[in-house]
């Protein structure tokens, strides 16, 4: 009797499921909205009961829509987006809101920690830069301003973590998650006491849940979770990971040769290395899924979310339009952008609406509008800005390693071809495409498959579960004006700079 996997992956806004053949196939998928909630500037958040529910029933869905006995799953994963906080108290209940990644609220103790060389101090064992929505950040601001929700928590959990938790009834922290927190020790694996009194919030240790590895198995479905969700009592549950690994597996990265580029809330460029990097200049270097492997990441909140932004915002007649006719709004973006050369497109914006990487205070705006642009022209340049955003921490990444033979591409931009073709004409690098439509959800499932033993390694399990669906050739007519129009690009940052120190 075949076996299949189930992955599941929950990004900011949305719950997803899906369900996997053992080589790789999916079956099917389902995806739920989760609503944000921001009770002013600054503040993101997200419902963790809501959360749940959208996730079960996305699971509920998937099972349904793909005619498979629950019995013949093998095995479960989830991954999550990392960073931000859900907290728990003592019955596992959700004490307050979760705290989303592109939160902002802690940016002055970030502010202080820079100021007064904590940051520096760290560095040795963190591996990473600080930013306001890790949760050392987000403890010293709930401390300070939220003491009662410190005084009711139990366990601190990321995303991932918290629906593993409502899976199966155990409470654990996962290595590849936690190792990108700033809350642990990098090389030993482990938390460690001299970071956490940095950080002022060494009283705060027994919040932090043991640690398993992703392919541990955490547990197996509980009883309720079964009633919730339509999945059979006692199926294994494994440890999961951190959504940039769980990327990372789908598109094949088991060695230093690809990199893997994430194109979705957050901008992820990332690729391994059986040494961890250690420097300043790095956002950050974390634990792999794969023992023995470090995963060196340079990411920023300036990817594809800022195109939503724009369509939700300024194309709502059409998104209800093509929703009308079955069709995607964003197919009639990429129409819109090949009706512009890259030449006749002057128009440079920067894509910091969540944040930035060039400067906590940079904002973003567009630059160079005249009275005959259309939505083409602004379209263009949205799509154009995201690219130099990647390309800003792509070169940061080459500073420590020689260009990749390939860049793996994921992530809701990925399923643009005229997008992709911009990416591998700016950084004039082949772009491979992998295979699937759900690379979170099959990331996590390649961590079942080895957590139950249907693959005796993740090199196996990549092996037979990834593949290659396409790839873009850099076009080197083109890379004479990405280069300058690169150029400009930061250009516009460097002179806006004065602006944002200013700023009220």
């Amino acid at each position: 009797m075949d076996k299949y996997l189930l992955g599941i992956d929950n990004g900011s806004t949305v719950s997803k499921a899906a369900i996997f053949t053992t080589t790789g196939r999916e079956i099917a998928a389902a995806a739920r909205k989760v609503n944000l909630v921001e009770p002013r500037p600054g503040l993101s958040e997200r419902d963790m009961n809501e959360t749940w529910n959208s996730t079960a029933e996305a699971i509920r869905q998937v099972l349904a829509e793909s005619g498979i006995d629950p019995g013949r799953i093998a095995g479960i994963a989830c991954t999550g987006h990392g960073n931000g906080i859900y907290l728990v108290d003592v019955h596992g209940k959700p004490v307050r809101n979760a705290i989303n990644s592109t939160d902002s609220r802690a940016q002055s103790y970030v502010d202080k920690w820079l100021a007064d060389g904590v940051s520096e101090k760290v560095l040795p064992k963190t591996a990473q830069s600080i930013w306001p929505a890790q949760p050392n950040a987000l403890l010293s601001w709930l401390r300070d301003n939220e003491p009662d929700t410190i005084e009711k928590a139990r366990w601190v959990l990321m995303c991932k973590d918290f629906i593993r938790y409502r899976l199966c009834g155990q409470i654990n922290a996962e290595l590849t998650d936690m190792s990108g927190t700033s809350l642990m020790n990098v090389v030993t694996a482990e938390y460690d006491d001299q970071v956490l009194e940095l950080f002022g919030i060494s009283e705060m240790k027994g919040l932090l849940p043991p640690i398993i590895k992703t392919a541990d198995i955490a547990g197996t479905v509980t009883a309720e979770a079964a009633a919730q969700t339509n999945l059979k009592q006692g199926t294994p549950v494994a440890g999961g990971m951190f959504d940039i690994d769980a990327c990372g597996l789908a598109s094949g990265i088991i060695d230093e040769r690809q990199m893997s580029l994430v194109a979705g809330t957050w901008g992820n460029n990332q690729y391994i290395a059986a040494e961890p990097l250690i420097d300043r200049e790095l956002f950050m270097t974390s634990c792999y899924s794969i023992g023995g492997w470090y995963l060196m990441l340079e990411g920023s909140p300036t990817s594809a979310s800022n195109l939503e932004w724009f369509v939700t915002e300024f194309l709502g007649s059409q998104r209800a339009a093509a929703q009308k006719a079955g069709k995607s709004v964003y197919e009639l973006c990429n129409r819109m952008v090949e009706s512009v050369s890259a030449k006749e497109a002057a128009i440079t914006f920067l894509p910091f609406l969540y944040g930035s990487n060039a400067g906590a205070g940079a904002k973003s705006c567009i630059i160079g509008l005249e009275g005959f642009h259309t939505r083409a022209h602004v379209l263009r340049a949205i799509y154009e800005g995201i690219v130099f955003a990647h390309n800003t921490h792509l070169q940061r990444l080459l500073k420590f390693r020689d260009p990749p033979e390939v860049i793996r591409f994921t992530g809701g931009a990925a399923r643009s071809e005229v997008w992709v073709q911009m990416f591998a004409d700016c950084f004039q690098i082949p772009v491979e495409i992998p295979a699937g439509t759900e690379l979170g959800a099959l990331g996590a499932a390649i961590a079942a498959a080895v957590a139950v033993g249907l693959y005796s390694s993740y090199e196996e399990a990549v092996g037979a579960m990834t593949r290659i669906e396409s790839r873009r050739e850099p076009n080197r007519a083109q890379k004479e004006i990405y280069t300058e129009k690169y150029e400009r690009y930061k250009k516009v940052i460097l002179a806006l700079e004065p602006v944002w120190e200013n700023s009220i």
